[in-house]
């Protein structure tokens, strides 16, 4: 199994206002990078934004930064927000870093957690399903086909139109990111694309229905087994001992996800229910670096396999030493576990 981490490349202070605070941010966001490809973890996400708390506007930026700086590791989006997006550059963007890391760019695609992209860049929100699709159908020509001539409804057409750069690898790889919408989980099956399942709240095991529709749908649509992943990316955070790991988390997440409630109508975090979510059967993963292995397993078992877990543990303000230890922890301890059983 991959193990990776995604990034939202959290400001500073949960705001823009101190620039020099988010210059230092972007360059320990980049060591981060560059102790998980040292420690041998296969992939490294940046997700997009465009609010006060991130600096991943512009995740490919960082990612080409990032590639300059490794060897190895897989670099890739955590997700891009393709409904709002034009494909034709999300395609270049993601083909000149996969020159620039010779072969290792990928890209999720998804319609992302929060809503600000769609008026900022002029698209409404009640087209949400229709500009996703048609921007997918679009992008998924773009990296088959080196010259395309396509006509939607939300982008002028294409005539027999070059698209370039051309990526180094053959077949840019393109995972569908997904929440819990059966649709978006039997179209990443019909169209044979690698699944990367977001869950951060609830029982992993509850999401085995959803999979199986899209491992049905790729069957269907004349996939093989092997061609249909299924990635997951949790919450989680490792240190030495659970007890750690616990007292380490639990303030900032519990400060983070207040807020976002207070945005989504969610009553405010609980160490109760911190607690449940961490539990056996809970999306969290934090703890010390045996039973994360093991959770990690567990959960891949319940969900019929998986071929990559990605950690997302830079949401609970935890200082960059503390990050450093638990990717070097992640690394050194837990991939390996997990690959030994």
């Amino acid at each position: 199994m991959e193990i990776g981490i995604d990034s939202f490349a959290a400001a500073a202070n949960g705001n823009q206002a101190n620039t020099e605070k988010n210059v230092q941010s972007m360059a320990e966001l980049l060591e981060r990078i560059e102790l998980a490809d040292k420690v041998g973890l296969d992939a490294f996400g940046i997700g997009e934004h465009h609010r006060k708390e991130f600096l991943d506007s512009a995740n490919t930026m960082i990612l080409a930064a990032a590639a300059s700086r490794t060897k190895n590791i897989r670099l890739g989006s955590a997700v891009t927000v393709l409904s709002a997006a034009d494909p034709v550059r999300v395609f270049q963007n993601f083909a000149t870093l996969d020159l620039i890391s010779n072969g290792r760019a990928e890209i999720v695609v998804g319609r992302g957690s929060f809503i600000e992209s769609f008026p900022l860049f002029g698209y409404k929100l009640d087209d949400y399903d229709e500009l996703f699709i048609e921007k997918l159908d679009l992008l998924l020509d773009i990296r088959d086909n080196e010259i395309i001539s396509w006509t939607g409804k939300y982008r002028p057409a294409l005539k027999n139109q070059a698209i370039y750069p051309r990526p180094v690898q053959k077949t840019l790889p393109i995972w569908l990111g997904v929440g819990g919408t059966p649709e978006s989980f039997v179209r990443a099956g019909q169209l044979g694309l690698p699944l990367m399942v977001a869950i951060i709240g609830g029982e992993t095991h509850r999401f085995r229905p959803l999979i199986d529709l899209y491992r049905q749908a790729g069957k269907k649509a004349g996939f093989r087994p092997e061609q249909l992943s299924v990635g997951l990316h949790s919450l989680g955070y490792v240190a030495d001992t659970s007890k750690e790991a616990l007292d380490d988390y639990y303030p900032g997440y519990a400060e983070t996800f207040t807020r976002i409630g207070k945005e989504r109508g969610w009553a405010p975090v609980t160490r109760q229910h911190f607690d449940a979510q961490n539990g056996p059967r809970g999306a969290l993963l934090v703890g010390g670096p045996e039973e994360i292995a093991e959770k990690i397993l567990r959960h891949s078992e319940s969900l019929g396999g998986i071929s990559r877990f990605s950690f997302q543990m830079d949401n609970a303000s935890l200082p960059h030493t503390k990050l450093m230890h638990s990717i070097e922890l992640i690394g050194t301890r837990v991939r390996e576990m997990v690959n030994k059983k």
